[in-house]
């Protein structure tokens, strides 16, 4: 079922299809947008006209959505105060893993956190990024939102993997534990071989118990897992961005999918295998998390857009516009504007099925999650979307149907009992946030934004309750770094507008001490713990502390708008997740917390 413009629903005529800018206000595309700073920019002509084509696929009127929906709360968890250690899986360095993160690594880190009071563990989106670029590291650009990245995957754990001396890959993992930064194409081709070597093994000797589990996956995952096989095995057949790809493998429906299958099946069952591997990994973590009493457990992140020329684009062409790009508006740290680089649903198919491809995201986000994290969260309103080869600058709003969108996310958050929280930062429409309430999505609050006119940073007393507060993200500079100005002089060293000078950053360290000195006295000489201290005054449900935070590191995860100028994405952490719990500030963050009242148990 396909909608009418969000903007009709409400109108008895249709606006004359001739005249563009009503045809692309008839469609939900806005005709203009003002920036953070005020400046108003009405979209080109030639903007409106590339954006109707694609929303619009040629259709004058779709039907029309059932009646707003009445709001429904998402699953809220118990009403205790807590916290959560957040990491990029990635980073941990443990004496056992090959140089990436893995999920043994997140178990031990689910153990110490759960040692330490926290409730739970914030994690980096874990979607299927592309094994053979794997240099192409951002979790927040995914092939696939549906399914896991396998290079999480403890090879070493795996029953049917014969060994690092038998594989031949002694040598090659102790070197990749020793390099500072993930070295991405090394480790996915040892993963590879080593999963290739379990594969073969599970092929010919696997047990009838691994057998019919392995059996079980397949058939609860049905047509997606199918479809993503498929993909994965047809790109390497076809290196070509799909949209050029011979027919019938441009959209190929379930018949040719499940004879290509048979076909190729050793091919498509290695990627099958693959993501059992990964799904079950997985959900040992989150049953240590359940076994440890973590009210939480797993926090993950689930990324607002996909790789245009990934499994997810390839496998929903209805749901996804692969000819435009997702960004924002012109914003104090990106004076042009951003391009995000990755596609969209389209507002107008989505609703097709009762938001099947929605629901999809969902449930594989939430299918081991006690909480998720949607990035962009502005996105169930409204996307910034720019025509491909256009600036930043040239894009305008599209607008979604956003309560029926709610409605989704609600639902599954019930069903699978999961908190849903909305990272609402950026250029936030009026009465968003009161919105999100009402439907029970927690909001994202992050210290270095509550500051007043004046610079003052907010009262803890301020932050809402339904929240998660932080001092950062991974987009920003860690606490050390921004308390020693070193973000300022990266940015400027490599040519990015840091959006800041050295005189705003000094005052706001001036206001950063007045407040804590102030709050927090006891813990004002111990810095980061004196955030933590801080924030956990906070009425807010759930406070997450980044490990770079408690470790001390000065560079952060990522600088947005950068790709080869800094190591975004690669970066280990200082110390061996077996010694964490050693660490100096690492311990006076969790004593900060516990006297805050934020340990969720007391021994």
């Amino acid at each position: 079922m396909r909608f009418l413009p969000l903007c009709l629903q409400s109108r008895e005529k249709v606006p004359d299809m001739n005249d563009l800018a009503a045809a692309a206000q008839a469609w939900g595309i806005e005709s203009g947008y003002f920036d953070v700073f005020g400046k108003y920019y009405a979209a080109r002509p030639e903007t409106l006209e590339r954006l109707l084509t694609a929303v619009s696929g040629g259709h004058e009127r779709p039907p029309e959505l059932p009646a707003q929906p009445e709001p429904i709360e998402a699953f809220q968890g118990d009403d205790r105060k807590l916290w959560a250690l957040a990491a990029q899986l990635y980073a941990l360095r443990s004496r056992r893993n090959w140089g990436h993160g893995d999920f043994t690594d997140l178990g031990n880190l689910i153990a110490c956190a759960a040692q330490s009071g926290a409730a739970g563990v914030g994690l980096n989106p874990l979607h299927a990024l592309f094994t053979d670029r794997a240099e192409q590291a951002s979790p927040y650009a995914p092939n696939s939102r549906v399914y896991l990245n396998p290079l999480y995957i403890d090879v070493d754990a795996v029953p049917e993997f014969p060994g690092l001396e038998e594989a031949g890959l002694a040598a090659e993992v102790a070197a990749l534990r020793g390099t500072d930064f993930v070295d991405y194409t090394r480790v996915a081709a040892a993963k590879l071989r080593g999963l290739t070597l379990a594969h073969a093994n599970f092929r010919t000797n696997a047990t009838a118990e691994r057998r019919a589990d392995f059996e079980a996956y397949r058939h609860e995952q049905g047509e997606a897992l199918l479809r993503f096989a498929c993909f994965e095995v047809l790109r390497c057949k076809y290196p070509a961005p799909w949209t050029e790809w011979p027919q019938p493998w441009r959209s190929p429906d379930r018949v040719q999918l499940r004879r290509f299958r048979r076909a190729n099946q050793e091919g498509c069952e290695f990627h099958e295998f693959m993501q059992w591997i990964a799904d079950r990994q997985l959900a040992a973590c989150a049953k240590a998390a359940r076994h440890h009493g973590m009210p939480v457990g797993l926090y993950i992140d689930l990324a607002v857009g996909i790789d245009r020329h990934g499994a997810d684009a390839w496998s929903q062409q209805d749901a996804v516009l692969a000819d435009v790009s997702m960004g924002a508006p012109p914003d104090e740290l990106n004076r042009g504007g951003q391009d995000w680089g990755l596609a969209p649903f389209n507002p107008h198919a989505l609703p097709n099925d009762d938001f099947k491809s929605v629901r999809l995201m969902m449930r594989a986000a939430m299918r081991h999650a006690g909480a998720v994290r949607l990035d962009h969260v502005l996105g169930l309103q409204r996307v910034f979307m720019i025509p491909l080869g256009r600036g930043a600058v040239d894009g305008t709003y599209v607008r979604f149907p956003f309560h029926h969108l709610l409605r989704v996310v609600a639902e599954e958050s019930r069903r699978l009992k999961c908190v849903v929280v909305g990272e609402d930062l950026g250029t936030v429409p009026e009465h968003f946030r009161e919105t999100l309430t009402r439907w029970g999505l927690w909001c994202y609050r992050v210290m270095l934004f509550e500051r007043e006119g004046d610079g003052r940073f907010t009262p803890p007393e301020a932050y809402p309750a339904g929240a998660v507060a932080t001092f950062s993200t991974h987009d920003l500079p860690t606490f050390r770094g921004w308390l020693e100005m070193y973000d300022l002089a990266v940015k400027r060293g490599i040519g990015v507008d840091p959006g800041e000078n050295d005189d705003a950053r000094a005052w706001a360290h001036k206001k950063l001490h007045e407040i804590l000195s102030e709050r927090v006295p006891a813990w004002r000489n111990y810095e980061i713990a004196a955030v933590a201290a801080f924030l956990a005054q906070t009425p807010s449900r759930l406070v997450v502390m980044s490990i770079e935070d408690m470790l001390g590191e000065r560079d952060q995860v990522n600088i947005p708008g950068t790709t080869d100028q800094h190591p975004n994405w690669r970066r280990k952490l200082p110390v061996l997740l077996e010694e964490l719990g050693e660490q100096e500030d690492f311990r006076r963050v969790v004593e900060a917390f516990e006297q805050g009242g934020r340990r969720y148990r007391s021994e």
